[in-house]
């Protein structure tokens, strides 16, 4: 008997938990988009398991972070960029402001261009054509979210991650990596400067920044009314489910991308570009697996850039307490990508540089997030203790430092 009211306990507490689940699958989206498979792919192909650690850590960061950003929206019922915009004066408002918009542009430039390759992969549409029209199908996955609400959006999104789930691990499944590289790829260390520039590359691929701050509205925007009325505690347990689950997915295809270059694309030319690892993988592993990965990369593009412009919608709400609607935003947004293409930038190489620029915009996120998450008038009860206090400062420092190395580094030639 006791056995059994015990199960009926466990099942009613699943049953209260997985209807709250979906904000972190949305801001998970934000793990694996094109800039990813861009990073992931290059890294694996260029210098085999040696990078494995960074997505490791990197992932591991990001559970933190992401946690603490929808725990915030969760108990203030306010954004992380409302609490920033907040606090600060107006000039310092619209500097923090202009760097976050900078960061949410490169963000779409990444899941425009991205998205654009794999039609070109797909079906052989010309780069510029195909940003349009992944432009206009974003426009139609955030019409969803103005029409039908955001439990139907998360849904809408939590499909298409499944597919960029199988898009990217069906390669290894055909061609497994040995578990004796993948261990080795776990000690932390580079090669060089270029080894390092991709390793900033693949963490602000991995903890975004515009994911960060769009983390806390979501939680908000979906639970928050709740949690402020009748007490946060058990939202915010479920909350870390959904972090824990969304994440634990968005890490292992990270992962998977890289393993995948590293098992089946080292040494192989032309494979540092998403189009060459795509010919490579339709070469050695067959035109099905090919198929599977355009159709991955493609709802990666798609997916992600729906997240982003909602993410700049919330920046630009929080800060300047200014909104614009959401299509007319995409419309916007799309201009600088649109224009890369059509002036011929290689599209491989923009997408990498889009997330060195991303990570440098972290610290922006990280060091409000570990301010505000610390305040104990502003969380109450739900205020971070001493060792998750000191956990976020590891990460801050960590990250700062990665940057700050790679400009020393870059500017010495070293």
């Amino acid at each position: 008997m006791a056995v059994a009211a015990e199960a009926l306990g466990t099942l009613g507490r699943r049953r209260r938990v997985v209807p709250l689940l979906g904000p972190a699958f949305v801001a998970a989206i934000a793990y694996v988009d094109p800039g990813n498979v861009a990073a992931n792919l290059t890294a694996g192909a260029r210098y085999g398991f040696l990078l494995v650690w960074v997505l490791v850590t990197a992932n591991a960061m990001a559970v933190l972070v992401q946690y603490q950003s929808a725990k915030l929206g969760l108990v203030t019922g306010r954004t992380l960029p409302e609490l920033i915009g907040h606090r600060l004066r107006r000039p310092a408002r619209l500097a923090f402001w202009a760097q976050a918009e900078v960061v949410a542009a490169a963000t779409d430039l990444a899941e425009v261009i991205g998205g654009a390759i794999a039609l070109r992969l797909l079906f052989g549409t010309p780069l510029l054509v195909g940003g349009v029209i992944v432009g206009c199908v974003s426009m139609v996955l955030l019409a969803v979210q103005n029409r039908f609400g955001q439990r139907q959006f998360e849904s809408v999104v939590i499909a298409l991650l499944g597919v960029i789930t199988i898009g990217f691990v069906a390669g290894l499944v055909v061609n497994p990596p040995a578990a004796g590289d993948v261990v080795a790829g776990l000690v932390p260390r580079f090669a060089g400067t270029e080894s390092l520039l991709l390793a900033t590359s693949m963490l602000g691929a991995t903890v975004m920044p515009h994911a960060i701050y769009v983390h806390s509205a979501l939680a908000r925007d979906r639970h928050g009314a709740a949690a402020l009325r009748d007490g946060h505690v058990h939202l915010v347990r479920a909350t870390r489910w959904d972090v824990l689950g969304a994440l634990g997915v968005a890490g292992a295809v990270n992962i998977a991308m890289l393993l995948l270059a590293a098992t089946s694309l080292r040494g192989v030319p032309g494979t540092d570009t998403i189009e060459g690892a795509h010919a490579a993988v339709v070469s050695n592993l067959g035109p099905t697996i090919g198929l599977v990965f355009a159709v991955g990369l493609l709802a990666s593009g798609l997916a992600s850039t729906s997240v982003g412009c909602y993410a700049g919608a919330a920046i630009m709400q929080g800060l300047i307490h200014r909104q614009i609607p959401l299509l007319l935003r995409r419309a916007i947004t799309m201009i600088p990508a649109l224009a890369l293409l059509s002036l011929g930038a290689d599209p491989t190489w923009a997408l990498v540089i889009s997330q060195v620029i991303l990570s440098f915009g972290i610290p922006f996120a990280l060091a409000p997030l570990l301010r505000l998450t610390g305040d104990r008038e502003l969380m109450g009860t739900a205020v971070n203790r001493r060792l998750t206090g000191w956990a976020m400062g590891v990460v801050v420092l960590l990250i700062t430092t990665l940057n700050l190395t790679l400009i020393a580094l870059t500017i010495t030639g070293a």
